[in-house]
């Protein structure tokens, strides 16, 4: 069984600004939800700020979890109302299809793979020298770099991403490339850049992210499943990778 969950955050608590601050940390006490969570599983999870008073954690995860500890240490234990939800995630694997549509939202790292980085620390050029790599993974750091990266990938994943609706790009509907594609139904709706300690080492963790968000159409349901199940793109430890899926809402006249 697979489960989605989603769990209320209360940003004032002092061990909410340490997971909201760390991926690492946060990370840490979403395995600590799973019992019996082996290294071998495919957890992810991802930190959605829509409302910066109620931040809310989604995780996917292979077995049931338990998240009390994250109310009691970071949510509202005491007040009313849902401190989270688990459902089952199966009934929306039965839904895909070919052709089927749904809104979506991903936080992903967009990087590229080169062997010539134009900014490469020491450290980072003296690791490769000794470890004899060929390539170093750098992150794309422009928004254009980032929705290319994510368009060029689609078809990898099972999906698409429709032309746009309107004739006119409507405000944060990005075209492919100026002037050699048509506009597409998605947005960059957030970009971070995230630098955080790892044990074992001395040079921090830097990551970069954009969370898109938009309009897909399946292509290949096989596939698709994979990418959702799996996750999608590198940096799925840290809150990357968690494609999320919501009913189209009706089409404007």
């Amino acid at each position: 069984m697979t489960y989605l969950s989603r769990v209320r955050i209360n940003p004032l608590r002092a061990a909410s600004r340490t997971l909201l601050a760390n991926p690492r940390a946060l990370h840490g006490a979403v395995m600590a939800g799973i019992p019996d969570a082996s290294p071998d599983d495919r957890v992810l999870w991802r930190l959605d700020g829509d409302h910066p008073r109620r931040p809310m954690l989604l995780a996917l995860t292979p077995t049931k979890p338990d998240w009390t500890h994250i109310v009691e240490q970071a949510g509202w234990p005491d007040a009313d109302g849902e401190h989270y939800a688990v459902r089952d995630y199966h009934p929306l694997l039965a839904q895909l299809a070919t052709g089927r549509e749904f809104a979506f939202r991903l936080t992903a790292s967009p990087v590229q793979n080169t062997s010539t980085p134009d900014k490469s620390s020491p450290h980072r050029t003296k690791t490769a020298a000794d470890l004899h790599h060929r390539s170093y993974r750098v992150p794309h750091r422009t928004a254009a770099q980032q929705l290319t990266w994510f368009l060029e990938r689609t078809p990898r994943w099972g999906f698409d991403i429709p032309p746009a609706r309107t004739d006119t790009p409507a405000p944060g509907l990005e075209p492919h490339a100026a002037g050699t594609q048509p506009a597409r139904e998605v947005r960059i709706t957030d970009r971070n850049r995230h630098s955080f300690s790892k044990p074992g080492t001395r040079t921090p963790v830097t990551l970069t992210t954009a969370t898109f968000e938009g309009r897909l159409r399946i292509t290949d349901p096989h596939v698709f499943q994979t990418s959702l199940l799996a996750g999608i793109g590198p940096s799925k430890a840290y809150g990357c990778g968690l494609l999320t899926l919501a009913p189209l809402s009706p089409r404007e006249p």
